[in-house]
C-alpha cells in the first residue's frame, strides 16, 4: 500500500493548512503518478477567471469606400472585468497581462472586397478574411487572432474595409455583427 509523506522545509517557519470544505459527501482527491507542481489560482500563467467579454452592434456603422473604419459594438452581452468600452472608444483594454483569443464578425451588403482587421494600439495588427463578391449580397467577413496585451496600455479595436464603390452600413444585430474575447493564458 502506498503512503502519503509530508516533507517540511528545514529552514521555513510557515505553517501550511489543508482545509476541507463544509460538505456531507465523501470526496477523493487522486494524485497523478508523476512529479510536478500543483496548479492553483495563484499559479503564474493560469488564467483562472481571466477577463472575457462579448459585445455586438446595436446600431449601424457606415463604411466609406476604400477606407478602414472602426466598427462600434455598443451592446455588451457580458464583460467580466469591465475591460470593454462600449460607450466611448469601442475597444478592449484588459487590466490583466496575457494572451487573448479575439474574434470579430460583421454583416454588410456589398460587392467587391470586404475585410475585418484587429488594430492594436491604433495600428493594423492582424487581418482576417478578405471576401470578394461580384454581385451585391450580404457577406460576413470575420477575423480571429491570439494577441498578447500588456494589461495596462495595450488595447484592441475592430476596423472594417470595403470597396464597393460607395458607402455601406455594417448590420446591427447580435448573431452577425459581434466582437468577443477571452484570456487563454496569463503573461
Amino acid at each position: 500500500m502506498s503512503s502519503i509523506k509530508l516533507s517540511p522545509n528545514a529552514s521555513g517557519t510557515g505553517a501550511f493548512t489543508i482545509a476541507a470544505p463544509n460538505s456531507n459527501t465523501d470526496r477523493t482527491l487522486t494524485l497523478p503518478d508523476a512529479t510536478g507542481t500543483f496548479l492553483t489560482t495563484a499559479t503564474a500563467g493560469v488564467p483562472i477567471n481571466g477577463p472575457a467579454f462579448s459585445a455586438y452592434a446595436s446600431s449601424t456603422t457606415s463604411l466609406t469606400n476604400n477606407t478602414y473604419i472602426k466598427v462600434r459594438f455598443q451592446t455588451e452581452e457580458f464583460d467580466t472585468n469591465s475591460a470593454y468600452d462600449n460607450v466611448t472608444n469601442f475597444r478592449f483594454q484588459p487590466t490583466v497581462a496575457g494572451y487573448y483569443q479575439l474574434t470579430a464578425c460583421i454583416n454588410i451588403l456589398t460587392t467587391g472586397f470586404a475585410i475585418v482587421s484587429f488594430y492594436k494600439n491604433g495600428s493594423e495588427f492582424k487581418r482576417g478574411t478578405q471576401l470578394h463578391v461580384a454581385t451585391s449580397v450580404n457577406v460576413q467577413p470575420n477575423s480571429t487572432a491570439l494577441i498578447y496585451l500588456n494589461g495596462s496600455t495595450d488595447y484592441v479595436e475592430v476596423y472594417a474595409y470595403q470597396n464597393s464603390g460607395g458607402s455601406v452600413n455594417v448590420g446591427a444585430n447580435a448573431p452577425e455583427t459581434y466582437f468577443q474575447g477571452a484570456m487563454v493564458r496569463a503573461a
